[in-house]
């Protein structure tokens, strides 16, 4: 019987190889990871972050696990508000995109109160009702199964407690969608120019094309079981910012 198969970008592949392929673009390009998202971005993914750490609505000794957390940037806007009372665990599927956060942190002066834990957002290894928040910022797209990781964090948040996605979209109206449809068609040439990786930033490209509309989202976020779910668009839809609670 044949493997299940899963999206790789615009590819198909075995869905057990998929966690290894995203790997091995994370492994690439975690030392430039900041600036070709400032590049890439003209800087607009900083604003978007500061919104989604305002919609967590994190306070001073919440527990917060912020996952796919790459280098660090929700984990450093929101440990000086958790305080010392507070923690938050930083948690990544990919070893060297966590090691050059953890770097990142340090040089900051940010240590106390983050921990950081290597593991898929499928299979969580934290008890239930571990944290009052859960935050995750342009990684849920990289996800084989999004409706077990859905699920998992589900799990381990606090009853009340509240999940914030922040991912790439659809931008709703159609002029604007076939301009950024364009622009990042050249990510795969700019990552070639500034990290030598175009295959890298050619799935990144291709990843936003097959990933669930703002609506989809919506409704897999009440299939797995959250409360209160709304989106709210982030320039026109480029990007949106997806809110669920537990009950």
């Amino acid at each position: 019987m044949p493997e299940e198969q899963t999206h790789f970008g615009f590819r198909k592949v075995p869905i057990g190889d998929k966690v290894n392929q995203v790997a091995k673009v994370f492994h690439s390009v975690a030392g430039k990871y900041d600036l070709m998202n400032d590049l890439m971005s003209a800087g607009t993914h900083r604003i978007m972050k500061r919104v989604a750490v305002e919609m967590a609505a994190v306070r001073r000794g919440h527990q917060v696990l912020d996952l796919a957390a790459g280098t660090g940037d929700l984990a450093a806007l929101m440990a000086t508000v958790v305080g010392q009372e507070g923690n938050i665990v930083l948690c990544d599927i990919n070893q060297s995109m966590l090691a050059k956060g953890r770097e990142r942190l340090i040089d900051k002066g940010l240590v106390s109160n983050l921990e950081y834990v290597q593991a898929d957002a499928e299979h969580l290894p934290f008890p239930d009702d571990s944290f009052d928040r859960i935050t995750i910022s342009f990684g849920l797209r990289n996800v084989t199964r999004k409706e077990d990781a859905l699920r998992s964090m589900l799990r381990v948040v606090k009853p009340k407690g509240r999940l914030v996605i922040l991912e790439f979209s659809r931008p709703e109206n159609e002029l604007l969608a076939g301009a950024y449809k364009g622009y990042s068609s050249l990510w795969p040439k700019l990552g070639k120019a500034i990290t030598g990786d175009e295959e890298s930033y050619q799935y990144l490209h291709e990843s936003i094309q097959v990933h669930p509309s703002q609506r989809e989202l919506l409704e897999m976020l009440e299939q797995a079981g959250f409360t209160q779910c709304t989106y709210h668009n982030m320039l026109g839809g480029v990007a949106a910012i997806h809110v669920g609670r537990k009950a």
